[in-house]
């Protein structure tokens, strides 16, 4: 019989207490004081075979309402999107999938281009200069552009849309804590960035202004406007984006930000409960040293060949620690992989293509739920998510709708009092008109 692992017998535990000096293993704890010692019995269930094991997790796990099985129109930074097969097949090729940090270059060149088209995807996508390996996830991406951004700029005032992602926001002040940076948030006007109270809160103490692109609601923040405003200051110029819409809108980059950060989900990788994920992280020339993590470069061997090889690396693993840009000591790069292969199986014109469906589609939902008489809030110009008010609470309509197969939009209540009864409906290419339609008449019957 083949075993995932390998069980160990009577006499392979014999042996490896003989060789290690001891005659039973009660004697490895036989520092720990007897009046500490749990004696009960612990209040898990016995012992299973693999077999029954097996078959009792597999029933668990058929009670989650996955993707597969169910609609889902659930985003608030985790999309249902579109995987284009290869994605699998290639990162679970044992070169990728089992790789370690390419500390040596003669070894690691496989690694190291993908890590590199990589970094030079996310450059194109933004309009950036300069991009790294990839970080944990959007939410920690965008922590450390504020701390590059303090850094760089010897302020300790952090400036937040309200309209970044909630998450992310507490991500910023947990690391702000640890740094003694005061963040402050930016108040939201119509679903965007107030731009009347962002000139109010703007001057020469503020290290950075972050804003979301499209924003949390959906909605497309005006950056030619918001970049003037932080750019009077000197202040650093922060854009969180999701890389998909980048398809179709202009990037941030044109508009003169600074630091480009998001996560690289929609490209390939799974929603799989929430994580891992795949931040990325892209600057202009000017903050290529002050780059949290790695970067991977292009170089020539002694006989003229392509090469890559891992080059400013200012974290602390590399260099002192009080010089170092972050104590982020690794990096996605499996997940980076599956992106850089999504995007590539998509190519430019893919990718137009894509984030135009999700435009459109979600356009049409958003006009069938309007005629459906439904209050559609923030109405103005959004990628693939938009809010509808419900005259119900949106955690009640939801449980209904998973009843009919349905995974229905964020409960925005959760992070905005003021938007209770409020659903963040996300909208991606694989919805299909008849599921679209579905959502509204279901939704409808139960708003009525």
């Amino acid at each position: 019989m083949k075993h995932r692992y390998l069980p160990m017998t009577e006499e392979d535990k014999k042996a490896m207490l003989e060789t290690i000096g001891v005659n039973s293993v009660d004697e490895l704890f036989s520092d720990i004081p007897e009046k500490v010692r749990f004696k009960g019995e612990y209040n898990i269930k016995a012992a299973k075979s693999e077999t029954s094991l097996m078959k009792e997790l597999f029933q668990m796990a058929s009670r989650n309402a996955d993707l597969k099985t169910n609609v889902s129109f659930l985003g608030a930074g985790v999309y249902d999107h579109y995987m284009p097969v290869i994605v699998d097949h290639v990162i679970s090729r044992s070169e990728f999938y089992t790789a370690y940090t390419p500390y040596q270059p003669e070894i690691s060149q496989g690694e190291l281009q993908a890590i590199f088209e990589f970094q030079t995807m996310i450059c194109e996508l933004t309009g950036m200069d300069v991009a790294n390996s990839s970080m944990y996830d959007g939410g920690t991406a965008l922590a450390e552009a504020a701390m590059l951004s303090a850094g760089h700029t010897k302020r300790k005032k952090i400036l937040v849309s309200g309209a970044v992602h909630p998450e992310s926001r507490e991500v910023l002040k947990t690391y702000a804590k640890g740094q003694y940076l005061e963040v402050i948030e930016v108040p939201v006007n119509d679903g965007i960035t107030d731009i009347e109270a962002l000139k109010g809160l703007a001057n020469e103490e503020i290290a950075a202004v972050i804003v979301q692109y499209p924003n949390f609601f959906g909605r497309i923040e005006p950056l030619k406007e918001l970049e003037e405003i932080v750019h009077a200051n000197k202040s650093l110029f922060v854009v969180s984006s999701n890389p998909l819409s980048l398809g179709v809108l202009t990037p941030p980059g044109k508009f003169g930000a600074d630091i480009v950060i998001g996560d690289a989900q929609p490209f390939g990788i799974p929603a799989a409960f929430g994580g891992p994920h795949c931040g990325y992280f892209a600057v202009t020339t000017k903050l290529m040293r002050k780059v949290p993590g790695r970067l991977v470069g292009q170089t020539a061997d002694d006989q003229g060949r392509r090469g890559f090889v891992l080059t400013l690396q200012a974290r602390e693993q590399h260099i002192r620690r009080d010089k170092a840009t972050s104590n982020i000591c690794s990096n996605q790069a499996l997940n980076a992989l599956a992106a850089s292969v999504a995007m590539t199986a998509l190519g430019k014109k893919g990718v137009r293509e894509m984030a135009a469906a999700n435009l459109q589609k979600a356009h049409y939902a958003r006009t069938a739920f309007k005629e459906a008489g439904f209050d559609i809030v923030y109405d103005g110009h959004s990628f693939n998510e938009f809010v509808v008010k419900l005259n119900k609470p949106v955690k009640e309509i939801n449980q209904a709708l998973l009843q009919k197969g349905i995974i229905g939009g964020y409960d925005l209540g959760r992070d905005y009092p003021e938007l209770a009864n409020h659903m963040l409906i996300a909208v991606t290419e694989q919805r299909l008109k008849e599921e679209i339609d579905t959502l509204v008449k279901e939704v409808g019957d139960l708003h009525a």
